[in-house]
């Protein structure tokens, strides 16, 4: 089952890389002009996605729609909170700056544009740093920030 599912996750996630490098939206100047408001195409890109997605999860979620995990499809519901507005803003400073965001940054070095690896670099310091935050966030979280597994290595 796990390799069957990594060999589909292959397949999506590469198709999905075709859709962004089409789309253009690996290039820097693409980014830069949708959030100077000069060309409204991302801004239509993201939200079909919405679109789409919403209704869909809003049915599989009511048919109680098994994953492939095993587990019954149930969304998270949070209130928008402080750290929302700060995560929010923390992305958006961080995708102007570099002109992508985490599925892009890797359409960009596929392309062959070597600073996408800094954007990835600030990916996995970022990730590193929103699992430090988690580990010490208290157990009556938001319900967002579950605690994450412990490596067997540092039990």
């Amino acid at each position: 089952m796990n390799r069957r599912m990594n060999l589909w996750g292959l397949l999506f996630g590469a198709g999905f890389g075709f859709v962004l490098a089409g789309a253009q939206l690996h290039e820097y100047d693409t980014i830069h002009a949708m959030l100077r408001l000069d060309e409204p195409d991302v801004f239509l890109l993201m939200g079909a996605a919405i679109a789409t997605s919403l209704p869909l999860l809003w049915v599989l979620e009511r048919r109680r729609v098994r994953t492939l995990y095993g587990g019954t499809l149930t969304l998270s519901r949070s209130r928008p909170q402080r750290h929302h507005v700060v995560g929010g803003a923390l992305f958006g400073t961080g995708w102007a700056v570099a002109g992508t965001c985490p599925a892009p940054s890797l359409a960009m070095v596929s392309s062959g544009a070597v600073l996408g690896l800094v954007a990835i670099a600030g990916l996995f310091a970022g990730l590193h740093l929103r699992d430090v935050h988690v580990r010490r966030a208290p157990a009556d979280s938001d319900g967002e920030h579950r605690a994450l597994p412990v490596p067997v290595a540092a039990r």
